[in-house]
């Protein structure tokens, strides 16, 4: 691994990110030049997309320091960035006409939305925490923007506002936790923290104050209970495709800096922080899972159920051996999936007349759609965790890896939360088969959202029937995170 700073080979290693600034630059200013060329912007923001993830083959091989040991490139940055790309791909797909009907600048949006992708891949690179701290931060502020997209709507305004408020609280939470580390060790980069912990006391105070910070500041970016409240006003209030990319892009990204931070520099008081993580997985689950069933709103349900969804990823991270971590990465992937293809129905009933984010907007849709239906019925079943949907796979090597690490009770929690889940999700599938609809069923007629359900269902049906290389993928991951 390289350690010294080399300016030209270490841009070689960052060329991913390079090529994808460049290209939310070059998108940015045509917004501006050519404002009515909408196919512009749509065609060079997946080409932005595509074009990095092709850099991010050329990257594959022997793990890779740069910048001064800021910027990691090995196995687990390489699975992170292709789950964001994927999930920024998804959004893009779904955005292409939902975009004129929510009737929003399209150029500026696009590169807003690459510019957040940006940051989420400097978190998966970062082998520094001053580093991580800036991809964390170009990823919020991004997300800050979109989510007050809709300037004249007074809800899109209140997310953003909330999210804005909520998030650079938790920033300097973070930041307070990264300079007690530095305190303590007198380093920024991860793996030296960790080497000059093994020669300390454990039990300082302090380094336990760090710890407890970091697990507040990481419990907001990931939506963990009690850390969660902003949650359900953003995605309400938010585009339907903004919320989309908080779910399956944002969350990652959460997870992805939780893992290098946790599992990289403080890996010495696992046995502390196992211990808190243990009571935020439970509560996590059980109170998104609990709370989605009051909701009517399918935003709002979604969020509860991305806050669950989160107190299930938690049992890998508490577990921490190799099979748990591995379960966790494979369970990210999975999930996805299945909620971009969850909020991709939202977006199919979303037309000039009807918003299409109620349950019961979705009431007689078998009838008439009964293609769309089944397709939602398979999201549906891979949430709630049904055979022989991927969702179902996911749960079983969570719940498989802490059974063997003997949290057994935290497994049948998880388990019983499984149950509660089947109730709402169901619900929805009540909805489309067994309701009349009040009125003619429109929906979206946008063939890039077609091929973002097709992508969706093929991803959630694959995983769940042969996940056998996908879960190699996770554990070939692991390689340079965990010793």
């Amino acid at each position: 691994m390289t350690a010294a700073f080399n300016p030209g080979v270490d841009t070689l290693h960052a060329l991913p990110e390079v090529f994808l600034c460049t290209m939310a630059i070059i998108v940015l200013i045509l917004s501006f030049a050519v404002p009515d060329r909408r196919g512009w912007m749509e065609g060079l923001s997946v080409a932005a997309v595509v074009g990095t993830g092709a850099l991010l083959l050329w990257q594959l091989g022997e793990p890779v320091s740069a910048f001064s040991g800021m910027y990691l490139v090995d196995n687990f940055a390489l699975f992170f960035k292709a789950v964001f790309l994927i999930s920024t791909l998804f959004v893009i797909l779904m955005s292409i006409n939902y975009l004129q009907l929510e009737r929003v600048p399209v150029g500026e949006f696009y590169a807003v939305l690459l510019f957040s992708t940006l940051g989420m891949m400097f978190i998966a690179s970062g082998g520094n925490l001053l580093s991580l701290y800036v991809g964390l931060e170009t990823m919020s502020i991004s997300i800050y923007v979109l989510a007050g997209f809709l300037k004249r709507d007074r809800k899109s305004n209140e997310a953003a506002l909330k999210y804005l408020l909520m998030g650079a609280f938790t920033s300097g939470v973070i930041l307070y936790g990264i300079a007690l580390l530095y305190g303590l060790t007198g380093t920024l980069d991860i793996k030296q923290t960790a080497a000059t912990l093994v020669q300390m006391n454990l039990s300082n105070p302090a380094l336990l104050l760090a710890m407890v910070m970091l697990t507040a500041g990481f419990g907001f970016k990931i939506a963990a209970v009690p850390f969660h409240m902003y949650v359900p006003d953003v995605y309400e209030g938010a585009m339907t495709t903004v919320t989309a990319f908080l779910a399956v892009g944002s969350e990652a990204a959460g997870v992805a800096a939780l893992l290098r931070v946790f599992l990289g520099a403080i890996p010495q008081i696992q046995g502390d922080w196992a211990v808190l993580f243990w009571i935020l997985s439970v509560l996590t689950m059980t109170v998104g899972n609990v709370l989605a069933m009051a909701q009517r709103n399918m935003k709002r349900m979604l969020a509860y159920s991305s806050i669950a969804h989160i107190g299930y990823v938690l049992i890998g991270f508490v577990v921490g051996t190799e099979q748990g971590i591995s379960a966790m990465l494979l369970y990210v992937l999975i999930y996805e999936f299945m909620t971009a293809g969850a909020f991709a129905m939202v977006i199919y009933l979303r037309t000039e007349t009807v918003k299409g984010d109620l349950i019961e907007d979705f009431a007689g849709l078998a009838r008439v759609r009964p293609v769309a239906a089944a397709a939602m019925v398979i999201f549906l079943m891979s949430l709630t965790g049904i055979p022989p949907t991927a969702g179902f796979v996911g749960k079983f090597y969570l719940f498989g890896a802490a059974i063997n690490s003997g949290y057994i009770w935290l497994a049948v929690v998880a388990a019983v939360n499984t149950a509660i889940s089947l109730f709402y999700y169901m619900r929805v599938a009540m909805v489309m088969y067994m309701l009349e609809s009040p009125g003619p069923v429109s929906v979206s007629s946008s063939r890039p959202l077609y091929a973002a359900l097709i992508f969706a269902v093929l991803g959630t049906l694959i995983m769940g029937i042969y996940p056998g290389p996908f879960l190699d993928l996770a554990q070939a991951s692991l390689m340079g995170l965990m010793k």
